[in-house]
C-alpha cells in the first residue's frame, strides 16, 4: 500500500482515538479501502473509488453506507492536508438510522431469567448468569462493561464498580445497591469457581476459568430466554441482553414520576450513570415506554389544572 496513505491513516486514527473514539471496525475497513487503492494503482481518493469499494461488498444498505462513512471521515482529513483529495457528499448511499423497539422487562420477568440459570449444567455458571442478570438490572451496565470487570474494580467496602475504559473511552464510579453488592461479594468468594480462573482477574470467568465473552454470554442469555417463556412482543421487539439496560433507564424515570421527584434532574443524573456522552441518546431508552409516557401526561395535566386554578 502506499506509505503516505498508510502514514496519514495512522495520524488520523490517532488524533480520532484521543478523543475517546476505538475505531476498531473503521481501523479495519480504512486498511481494506487503502488495499483497494492500491490494487487500482491509485494514490488518491476520488468519490468514484471510494463508491465502487463501498458497493462491492455483500450485505445491505446499511453495511454499505457504514463503509463509505468511514471513507468519508478519513476522506475529509486528507483534504485538508491535500485537497488533490476529493471530500465525499454527504447523503452518498443513505440508509435511515433505524433503531428495533427496545424489550422492557417486568421485575417478574427479570426473576424467571435468574431463576431459569439454576438450570444451567454447573453451580458455578448458574451462579455467574444469575449474579451477571441481576447486577444489569440494577446497575443498566452494558455486557461489555461487565465483562471487562476486574477484581479491582470493585469495592466492596464501599458498594461501587469502576468501570475503566468504556465506549468513547470513558472510566464512571457505580454506587451499587446493598443488594447488589452483596450478591457480588457472594460470588466472587464462591468455592466452586474454576481453579483456572486463579489466573485471570475478570470478575466473570466462565466454565473453563476464562473471562467471559460477550457472545457467549448473549448465546447463554437466549437459552435462558427460552426457558423463561419469555416471547417477543413483536418481530422488532425481542428480548437480549442489551434490553435489561433499556429496562433499567426506563425504571429509573418511572420511579420518579411516581415519587413526584424531578424528572429532568433524575435524567441528568441518569444519563451520567449510564455513561452517555449526549443525554439525547438516554432519551432514546425511554420512547418507547407507555407507563412513562402515561405518567408524563399525568404531572402535565396536573399542573395544567394548577395553572388554571391560580
Amino acid at each position: 500500500m502506499n506509505p503516505l496513505l498508510c502514514d496519514a491513516l495512522n495520524d488520523y486514527l490517532a488524533v480520532r482515538r484521543a478523543l475517546g473514539y476505538k475505531l476498531a471496525r473503521t481501523e479495519k475497513l480504512l486498511c481494506q479501502f487503502l488495499a483497494y487503492l492500491h490494487e487500482q494503482g491509485q494514490v488518491r481518493v476520488t468519490t468514484e473509488h471510494a463508491l465502487t469499494w463501498a458497493t462491492r461488498a455483500g450485505g445491505g444498505d446499511a453495511w454499505r453506507a457504514l463503509r463509505l462513512g468511514a471513507v468519508r471521515g478519513f476522506a475529509s482529513y486528507l483534504h485538508s492536508i491535500d485537497p488533490a483529495h476529493e471530500v465525499i457528499a454527504a447523503g452518498l448511499l443513505p440508509c435511515p438510522p433505524h433503531r428495533g423497539t427496545p424489550y422492557l422487562y417486568t421485575d417478574e420477568q427479570v426473576a424467571a431469567l435468574m431463576s431459569a440459570a439454576g438450570t444451567l449444567r454447573t453451580t458455578h455458571a448458574a451462579a455467574t448468569y444469575r449474579t451477571l442478570i441481576g447486577l444489569l438490572a440494577s446497575t443498566g451496565m452494558r455486557i461489555s462493561e461487565a465483562s471487562g470487570l476486574d477484581h479491582e474494580n470493585f469495592d466492596a467496602a464501599a458498594g461501587t464498580l469502576l468501570i475503566r475504559g468504556a465506549k468513547f473511552g470513558k472510566s464512571r464510579l457505580l454506587p451499587l445497591h446493598e443488594s447488589a453488592a452483596e450478591a457480588l461479594t457472594r460470588y466472587l468468594n464462591r468455592t466452586d469457581r474454576p481453579r483456572s480462573a486463579a489466573s485471570t482477574k475478570a470478575v466473570f470467568v466462565s466454565v473453563r476459568g476464562a473471562r467471559l465473552g460477550t457472545h457467549t454470554a448473549q448465546g447463554t442469555f437466549q437459552k435462558l430466554v427460552r426457558r423463561a417463556q419469555i416471547n417477543p412482543r413483536s418481530a422488532a421487539c425481542r428480548p437480549c441482553l442489551h434490553a435489561l439496560r433499556h429496562s433499567f433507564a426506563v425504571n429509573t424515570i418511572l420511579d420518579a414520576y411516581r415519587t413526584g421527584a424531578d424528572a429532568g434532574s433524575r435524567l441528568a443524573l441518569l444519563s451520567t450513570y449510564m455513561g452517555h456522552v449526549d443525554p439525547a441518546n438516554t432519551y432514546w431508552y425511554l420512547q418507547a415506554a407507555p407507563e412513562l409516557m402515561a405518567l408524563a401526561g399525568e404531572r402535565l395535566e396536573r399542573h395544567l389544572q394548577q395553572g388554571g386554578q391560580r
